[in-house]
């Protein structure tokens, strides 16, 4: 999981405690990634300890409740080492539910179904790309400023998967349409029943 490793490499930088590593993190990633949930984070923190990889140290406070400060161990760097090497697969595969409800059109038949999906994707698009951008320019941040170039990119590659469905689907006036709307599995036949040793013959 991608947060319990930025937590490592937050904790390599050295001892932290909850409310700032959540600060800290959303500091980092910029704000197209969101808030980041405390209580998500303890529990990540939670099991980051039991697998060894960071030490809890509870230090008591004068007025305040006691306040748990994290350090990451030999084991935790090891992993991070792990991690910043290894290639980052597309995490959510090729599922998406654009392309299913795509599917549900194009499988339709109606081209004004499928230009109403096609359209209404489309508009959405440029709205995300338009407010990353402006994300994008008012960031101070390098690292975020590049995060939030990389959003675009994949909005930009989304954008032109809306072209090639339009061009796919649209651009032969209605043929390949009517073909997919045709092409329905046939419907099971039901087995003959069997006969069994109580049905008498002739």
């Amino acid at each position: 999981m991608a947060i319990q490793h930025a937590v490592l490499a937050l904790l390599a930088r050295g001892p932290s405690y909850g409310y700032e590593l959540k600060s800290a993190f959303e500091a980092a990633v910029g704000p197209q990634w969101g808030p980041l949930n405390i209580g998500h984070l303890y529990q990540i923190l939670d099991r980051l300890s039991r697998d060894g990889l960071v030490v809890a140290e509870r230090q008591p406070q004068p007025v305040k409740p006691d306040r748990v400060v994290y350090e990451i161990t030999a084991d935790g760097r090891g992993e991070l080492d792990r991690w910043l090497a290894a290639p980052s697969p597309r995490s959510g595969g090729f599922r998406d539910d654009f392309f299913l409800k795509l599917t549900a059109a194009a499988r339709s038949g109606a081209a004004t179904t499928v230009r109403g999906v096609l359209a209404n994707q489309r508009g959405h698009l440029m709205r995300e790309l338009r407010n990353l951008d402006g994300l994008r320019r008012r960031a101070d941040d390098p690292v975020v400023r590049l995060l939030l170039s990389a959003a675009g990119r994949h909005v930009e590659a989304d954008l032109a998967f809306v072209d090639d469905a339009e061009a796919a689907l649209l651009s032969d006036g209605g043929a390949t349409l009517a073909r997919l709307a045709d092409d329905r599995p046939a419907p099971a036949v039901p087995a003959a029943p069997e006969a069994g040793p109580d049905r008498a013959a002739g």
